[in-house]
């Protein structure tokens, strides 16, 4: 563990050392990013897939009563 943290002590010592571990931090935001905006997307879609059916169920009890 702590040569792991070393080896990124080392790695902020230079500026292209500190622009891998920029590149690397961002690549991961952007993995976590894909993943959460995935998962977001379906839940929009199925939030827009209820709300539309309890539309629909509204609109044709409103017409029967």
């Amino acid at each position: 563990m702590l040569a792991a943290l070393a080896a990124v002590g080392g790695l902020t010592g230079s500026p292209l050392g500190t622009l891998l571990l920029a590149l690397v931090a961002i690549g991961v935001v952007v993995l976590v990013g894909r993943f959460v905006l995935s998962v977001a997307w379906k839940l929009v879609v199925l939030a827009t897939l209820v709300v539309a059916g309890l539309w629909v169920v509204s609109t044709l009890a409103g017409g029967l009563f």
